[in-house]
């Protein structure tokens, strides 16, 4: 059985079964890479500062363990501008088998290490190299996904397709969490410091040869090959997007703000303000938004397929409208909760955002043609990424500023969803210049179709 999809200038046949196939090997892919990374940011305070900054102090070393932490999000735009380029010069397929193979290596590298003791500053010059392979890897990871998922997705289906990718960092996190939660409870801090932090790393050797088998099975995406047949690769993507589509590529970064950032508040700023601040354990938090995650893998692809139904930028739009009038009611609830009203509080709290977050991909998808979807949909992301990543610094900043009252941090989620609001509006009037499958309404970002770029000679996909 095939289906027709018209990623590219002209309709293309696609058999189900590959279609279906390229919708696991983007979620296990992004899946992968979210458990890597996270697992960092959990096992971090174990192991960073104590075993490879000793000689730094505890202050020292927890500042230091931090900024490991911090190491992948800068370096990230940096792995976006590489791996888009790779991605629109030598294909989807061949560069996320590249930026998964990194992923994976670098992860389970670091749970080989060295500690201080074992070999002085060797063991922490080598996890500043891993977590920069980590960063890199992550930039390229969820813009080629997000291509490879929706350049085989049918026009009236690809907000589905788009939001199984989203649902790699709901999976990674619970996975994560659910490790973190075993081994801190079968271990005692000591075998936790001594080997156990080692275990969590080491699992990603065996998980990568999954992904590595998904992603090997499929096939280049018919967009890409029909630029190849044209001779239509943009020459340097960057330099053509923001040629071309100047005003999509910041449209697409506020799109992109609220579904980031409000993890950020809500699982790292949120987890530790309730912790410090209001009281709670923290293993309730954690469960708490456990539970939430585990919603996420029903929510998710329910609200992908309505923004086949009613458009993806729109779907992100009502959720950053959601998100805007909950803020302030949910983290004034939050001051009086009891542990069921906490769960329900975070459920709620987190349901609006997924609303923009499922919805994202496809909506900022719609804004690029295929000759350098893969460099926008890369940069733009991880340049929101970047930004989100100081909303829990910027967060307890206020807080202090405030002494910590209980509307703090709803100002922050309120100023996220305000930006997303615009940005999702833009994006439901805009389409790319190649594009005939857009939303109703849609008014085109850039050239026509004609302005494909400097021709050259049809070539293999390995130039």
């Amino acid at each position: 059985m095939l289906v027709t999809s018209l990623s590219g200038q002209a309709p293309t046949t696609v058999p189900i079964r590959s279609a279906r196939r390229v919708v696991w090997a983007s979620f296990v892919g992004t899946a992968l890479e979210s458990y890597d990374f996270y697992v960092f940011a959990y096992f971090a305070a174990f192991f960073v500062g104590p075993l490879f900054f000793e000689p730094l102090g505890a202050v020292g070393g927890t500042l230091t363990a931090f900024l490991t932490i911090a190491l992948a999000f800068v370096i990230r735009p940096v792995g976006a501008i590489l791996f888009g380029h790779l991605g629109d010069r030598l294909g989807r397929r061949r560069t996320l088998l590249v930026t998964i193979l990194t992923m994976g290596v670098a992860t389970g590298l670091i749970g080989a290490l060295p500690s201080y003791d074992q070999a002085g500053w060797l063991g922490a010059g080598l996890l500043v190299v891993l977590r920069l392979a980590q960063g890199l890897s992550l930039g390229g990871e969820w813009g080629g996904a997000m291509t490879l998922a929706t350049e085989f997705a049918t026009p009236n289906r690809r907000g589905l397709f788009a939001a199984f990718p989203q649902l790699g960092s709901p999976v990674g996190s619970i996975l994560s969490a659910a490790v973190f939660l075993v081994m801190t409870l079968s271990l005692s801090g000591a075998d936790m410091a001594a080997w156990g932090w080692r275990i969590p790393f080491l699992t990603a050797f065996p998980l990568l040869l999954v992904s590595l088998y998904l992603r090997w099975s499929i096939d280049e995406t018919p967009a890409f090959r029909g630029l190849l047949e044209r001779g239509a690769r943009a020459r340097v993507p960057l330099a053509d997007v923001l040629r071309r589509h100047p005003v999509g590529f910041v449209v697409a970064i506020l799109t992109a703000l609220l579904g980031i950032g409000s993890y950020s508040l809500m699982n790292t700023y949120t987890v530790n303000y309730g912790v410090a601040q209001l009281g709670f354990s923290y293993q309730d938090l954690l469960v708490a938004t456990t539970i939430g995650g585990l919603l996420q893998l029903v929510t998710i692809p329910l609200f992908g397929a309505w923004a086949d139904r009613i458009g993806a930028a729109r779907v992100v739009a009502i959720g950053a409208a959601g998100t805007a009038i909950i803020a302030f009611p949910m983290y004034a609830l939050l001051q009086v909760a009891t542990f069921p009203v906490l769960v329900g509080t975070m459920i709620v709290g987190g349901i609006l955002p997924t609303l923009s977050w499922a919805a994202l991909g496809a909506a900022m998808t719609r804004l690029f043609d295929a000759r350098s979807r893969f460099t926008a949909l890369a940069v733009t992301y991880s340049l929101a990424a970047m930004l989100t990543s100081f909303v829990p610094t910027l967060t307890q900043l206020l807080g202090v500023a405030t002494d910590f009252a209980w509307w703090h941090p709803g100002v922050v989620l309120v100023v996220l969803a305000a930006l997303t609001l615009g940005g999702a509006i833009a994006a439901a009037r805009m389409r790319a210049a190649d594009g005939g499958d857009e939303e109703p309404g849609a008014v085109a970002t850039g050239s026509t179709a004609d302005d494909a770029g400097e021709p050259e000679a049809a070539s293999p996909a390995h130039t």
